[in-house]
């Protein structure tokens, strides 16, 4: 997979609206899931418990949590851009987010980002805002849609 090159402040501006590219397809494994669940305290039933999956989920086997999948945009986004002559990079937060389908176990995903349009925000910063997609192997609808901003100040 080839990253794309973001290299400084002119560069970031000038790729307003651009298409961004993908990641690698990654598998979703239960352990992901079990470990989110650890680290929030989210233990509902539909992520992590098995045998009650097996008999009640209409999903029909453990689904990533929602956060957890927007947790993935974060993990993925240096891996799709190679940025360059940045002081500093921070996440800023985020827009609208929406899941529109379950992540399921094993199920192969990727991420995918288009930049928005960049803006000034003074004392050197630029604010750019990433439309990330989280996409579902085989599915019509990804499993997450976020507007994720962050800020940059160029060298």
């Amino acid at each position: 997979m080839a990253r794309t090159l973001i290299a400084g402040g002119a560069n970031l501006l000038a790729l307003s609206g651009s298409d961004l590219g993908s990641t690698i397809w990654k598998p979703l494994s239960f352990t992901q899931i079990t470990t989110f669940a650890e680290a929030t305290g989210d233990h509902q039933w539909i992520h992590v418990d098995r045998e009650r999956i097996a008999k009640e989920s209409p999903f029909g086997a453990p689904i990533a949590h929602g956060y957890l999948t927007l947790a993935l945009v974060a993990g993925q986004f240096f891996e799709l851009l190679d940025l360059q002559g940045f002081k500093m990079i921070i996440n800023y937060g985020c827009g609208k987010v929406r899941f529109p389908s379950p992540m399921k176990e094993n199920a192969s995903w990727r991420l995918s980002m288009k930049l928005g349009e960049v803006k000034d925000v003074g004392g050197g910063w630029l604010e750019a805002p990433f439309l990330a997609t989280i996409e579902i192997e085989g599915s019509a609808k990804p499993g997450c849609v976020a507007e994720c901003i962050y800020r940059f100040l160029p060298e």
